[in-house]
């Protein structure tokens, strides 16, 4: 190279303190050519580090990355577009903006060095000004790329928290709505199931006297009249007498049932009781199931599903109770699902739709529940995206993506717990890991009250 095209009126030198900060490697065979374009970097304020050949380059470049590199093109052993396709190849280097310099004036050479991922090429001989004016643009650039990314990254997260936001919204505006309904749906149950449960059983105190009655009548007058000969015989009094005990227990079951549909509900939604208390999960789980019942019974009218409780030996729980139950029901009812679609799909011909429930003490402050199913599984392709808000894989109308999004926030953010998904052979599986007391840093935040 000609030292006599270094020129000493390269213009401005504004931004010394940021160019101090900018490395730039220098890559070139000849001694003389590094020392000049050193000299020429260094009194604009950059930081320069210098490689006589390519492998030099690529070592110095993976032990510290430069902000941008000078590459000259002809150099033994390994060239510079050789050197070049190596660090874009690399994730951790492809991003770093490469200058070529080289004598090569074909448009052949400058074509080819922009396809192996150059971000621009400098003739030699060259201008200083034209160099600096390069080096700077593609800094420039580099730096608008940074800012860019980082920009997005924010985007991203603003738009993951509101997202996020807006499900939690939602959530507790449906829990609002539920609890509402509950209690609702509870008093207006309680107060006549109350009534007919306090009244059957006088009036099944009253029928079995009026009974008793009847049979001393028989007893002691075995020949009636013939009246009432007829009239027993018309009402056939022998079937009427065995089929009225019958109703009124068909009567008094009918009414413990409810009562026991009331207390899952009040269990259930946790009425009247402080969003944190220390409760049995087993109960929560078995009041869930409750409610369920009229899908496991005979869910979508084509088969029944059984379930299988694997209970282990629990301590109580400090938790939010009512959001786990929500948590318990969003996991059972997609198991539920999974197993009507599988049904529709092959019919269960190798096995029965079943649902498994398992708990235990995995430490001495950590307690484990999976809820695994035999249904139709989650394609791979989509399992990495199932705890985002409003993703379903549901049909329009059936599911608002936000069952197994809210699941998550309540236990990984509320409990400082972990849920996660295994893929089975048949079916999924899906695991909550829960401390067995809510941490003291959510019980301060009242941002985690519902």
């Amino acid at each position: 190279m000609n030292p006599q095209l270094y020129s000493n009126h390269a213009g401005d030198r504004h931004s010394n303190e940021h160019r101090r900060t900018t490395d730039i490697l220098v890559v070139d065979d000849v001694p003389d050519n590094i020392r000049l374009l050193s000299t020429i970097l260094m009194e604009q304020g950059y930081h320069v580090r210098k490689a006589i050949n390519g492998h030099m380059a690529l070592t110095s470049v993976q032990t510290i990355p430069p902000d941008l590199i000078l590459l000259d093109v002809n150099m033994p052993e390994i060239s510079g577009y050789e050197v070049c396709r190596k660090l874009k190849s690399d994730e951790s280097t492809s991003g770093i903006p490469i200058i070529f310099l080289s004598a090569l004036d074909n448009a052949s050479d400058k074509v080819n060095a922009f396809q192996v991922g150059g971000a621009d090429y400098i003739t030699k001989p060259f201008q200083v000004e034209e160099v600096l004016a390069r080096v700077q643009h593609q800094l420039a650039i580099q730096t608008l790329q940074t800012q860019l990314q980082a920009k997005n990254l924010e985007l991203q997260q603003t738009i993951r928290t509101l997202r996020a936001t807006q499900a939690q919204l939602i959530h507790q505006e449906k829990l609002a709505g539920l609890g509402q309904i509950v209690a609702g749906i509870a008093h207006e149950f309680n107060n006549p199931i109350s009534f007919i449960s306090g009244n059957l059983s006088p009036a099944l105190k009253y029928m079995q006297e009026l009974l008793t009655l009847i049979d001393l009548y028989r007893q002691e007058y075995p020949t009636p009249p013939v009246l009432i000969q007829q009239t027993i015989e018309e009402m056939d009094l022998k079937f009427l007498l065995s089929d009225l005990r019958k109703l009124m227990n068909s009567m008094q079951r009918g009414v413990d049932r409810i009562r026991s549909l009331i207390l899952a509900l009040k269990i259930f939604s946790h009425l009247d009781e402080s969003d944190i208390k220390t409760v049995d999960l087993h109960q929560g789980i078995d009041s869930t199931l409750l409610l369920l019942q009229h899908r496991l019974r005979d869910a979508g009218n084509a088969f029944e599903v059984k379930v299988i409780k694997q209970y282990g030996n629990l301590p109580p729980v400090t938790c939010y109770a009512r959001q786990l139950n929500q948590v318990f029901f969003n996991l059972l009812d997609n198991a539920i699902d999974a197993l009507e679609v599988r049904m529709q799909r092959d019919n269960f011909a190798t096995n029965k739709p079943t649902i498994w429930i398992q708990t235990h003490l995995a430490t001495t402050d950590v307690i484990v529940i999976s809820i695994k199913d035999n249904g139709c599984g989650i394609p791979e392709a989509i399992q990495s995206r199932l705890f985002e808000p409003f993703f379903t894989t549901k049909p329009v109308g059936k599911g608002t993506g936000l069952g197994l999004s809210t699941s998550y926030q309540i236990v990984t953010e509320r409990h400082e717990g972990r849920l996660t998904y295994q893929p089975m052979p048949e079916g999924a599986e899906f695991t909550i890991e829960l401390p067995l007391n809510v941490a003291p840093s959510l019980l301060a935040n009242s941002a985690f009250r519902t």
